[in-house]
């Protein structure tokens, strides 16, 4: 990959190892991440997953022993279960540059270019492939940026993150990466019963 006349991004690779060896052989940027994906298939077809912040730590460790090995930055990308923007801002603290999104994007009718997101695998029967993998919740430009109609979290992406870095004292996407990061899975569901109990934001079912 170094000699190509391009930079080349590579990907499925969720461990430390993996990371340092496509990082070596010259790869601009790797996607992070096996099986947390809505459409992904490996945890149900091949038992085969990684958690996503664990992965996402480990790229980060082999990126930061690349850097001292070569003085060559490569880019981590979180790849899969990314739809909030809570899950953007826990991907960014544990290490990720950037983040790649298939489910929040809009139909292709709504988009600029009329892209698809390419967020089906290739075992997907194409019958069965389209774009994205989830109702459109919103216009391409409200996902990322508002105003946001619910406080689900999955509209205003790009706002949520600058929310969540200002609230944790961060000023840049470089100094949020390096924020301390703990496992408290009593935040996913404290002090939310008015919400479940009118179905609405986070307490909606599904």
């Amino acid at each position: 990959m170094r000699d190509l006349p391009i930079p080349v991004v590579v990907g499925g690779c969720a461990s430390y190892d993996a990371a340092l060896h496509l990082m070596r052989t010259g790869a601009a940027g790797v996607l992070v991440g096996v099986g947390p994906g809505n459409a992904c298939t490996s945890r149900g077809v091949l038992g085969i997953g990684v958690p996503q912040a664990t992965a996402v730590a480990d790229a980060k460790g082999a990126r930061m022993r690349h850097l001292d090995e070569t003085g060559v930055y490569c880019h981590v990308i979180a790849d899969g279960g990314m739809s909030t923007g809570g899950d953007i801002a826990k991907a960014i603290a544990c290490g990720a540059d950037a983040v790649m999104i298939g489910s929040p994007p809009p139909p292709r009718s709504r988009r600029p270019g009329g892209a698809t997101t390419g967020a089906w695998p290739r075992s997907t029967p194409r019958r069965l492939r389209r774009s994205g993998t989830g109702g459109a919740r919103g216009t391409l430009e409200e996902i990322l940026v508002g105003p946001a109609r619910e406080n689900d979290g999955r509209l205003n992406l790009c706002g949520a993150l600058r929310t969540s870095m200002a609230t944790c004292g961060y000023e840049t996407v470089k100094e949020f990466q390096k924020a301390e990061v703990m496992i408290a899975p009593a935040l996913q569901t404290e002090g939310k019963e008015l919400q479940r109990a009118q179905g609405i934001g986070m307490g909606r079912a599904g």
